[in-house]
């Protein structure tokens, strides 16, 4: 054991001479990891303490799992987990798809000139603030002024006021949320297109495949590796839900299908100052999301050899 770890020290320090431009332009990075991931991880003991911020971490009483099961007796927090796991499921069920459906489009598309518009325009929205984004939406459903209710109003049917009915918050939520950033997400999936052999299409036109049966058995079944590896880091975000556009949306009148984690750490944390609880719930959601992401790379590993590690 002693004779490996010696000759991996040696091989890194030969590694470390030879290439040293390369590791000194990493440098930035792992002190961003050191001081802006790694260092806050000290906090995580605030879950495990009857925590005041007069004592400090340090000065604080340990109760153990208190906190935890305090958190899952709360009825606010299990209503708002099991809300982000809906929201993000809604959204692994149809928001996942649509970037590969529009990089397969795009590659169908002969002329150079409409595809380059055609992804200008898809990417646009990945680059407008959240904020802005908010605003849009909210003007487009205004009951009184937004383009929808005045389109139905001229239709004869009455208004309905979208932001502030628990039921239509998941499809607003997720459906802006696809106009936002599938088109800048298909952008993966493009480049995994641009890798595909041109022999085979020239191979399968000559046998006489249409463009459907080369989409088939051609494009997808070589960018299927990109496809799971993108679909095992969604998984891992399952309990991560977009924390700024949800708190810019919803309304109380909304926190029964709108209410997530995020927004009752942030509640529970800043608001309510019960820094204990919120940072329980806040490490119960990193665990889940390990074992979630963790859980799909075995499996994606075993059924198609594709994996993240």
């Amino acid at each position: 054991m002693k004779h490996l770890l010696r000759e991996s020290l040696h091989d890194f320090w030969e590694d470390l001479r030879r290439d040293w431009q390369l590791y000194l332009l990493l440098t930035p990075m792992i002190l961003w990891f050191a001081l802006f991931l790694y260092k806050p991880m000290y906090g995580l003991l605030i879950a495990f303490k009857d925590f005041s911020i007069f004592r400090g971490i340090e000065g604080s009483p340990w109760v153990g799992f208190a906190n935890f099961a305090e958190l899952f007796q709360n009825d606010m927090f299990v209503r708002a987990f099991w809300n982000t796991i809906t929201i993000s499921g809604l959204g692994l069920i149809f928001a996942f798809p649509v970037p590969i459906i529009l990089a397969l489009m795009f590659n169908e598309v002969q002329s150079a000139t409409a595809r380059r518009w055609a992804q200008t325009v898809v990417y646009l929205p990945h680059f407008i603030s959240v904020v802005i984004v908010a605003g849009i939406v909210i003007n487009f459903l205004s009951p009184s002024t937004g383009v929808v209710n005045l389109l139905m109003k001229s239709l004869g049917l009455e208004p309905v006021y979208f932001l502030t009915q628990p039921e239509w918050f998941r499809p607003v939520f997720i459906g802006s949320s696809i106009w936002k950033e599938a088109g800048f997400e298909s952008i993966v999936y493009l480049a995994a297109i641009a890798g595909v052999s041109p022999t085979l299409y020239e191979s399968a036109r000559v046998d006489g495949a249409s463009r459907w049966q080369m989409i088939w058995r051609i494009t997808l079944p070589c960018i299927l590796p990109t496809i799971i590896i993108m679909l095992i880091i969604r998984i891992g975000n399952l309990v991560e839900v977009g924390f700024e556009y949800i708190i810019l949306l919803y309304r109380p009148s909304t926190y029964e299908t709108a209410d997530v984690v995020s927004t009752f750490i942030f509640r529970t944390g800043l608001q309510g100052t019960q820094y204990d609880l919120a940072t329980a719930a806040g490490l119960f959601n990193a665990v889940i999301a390990f074992v979630l992401v963790y859980s799909a790379n075995r499996i994606s590993r075993r059924v198609s050899s594709t994996s993240l590690w």
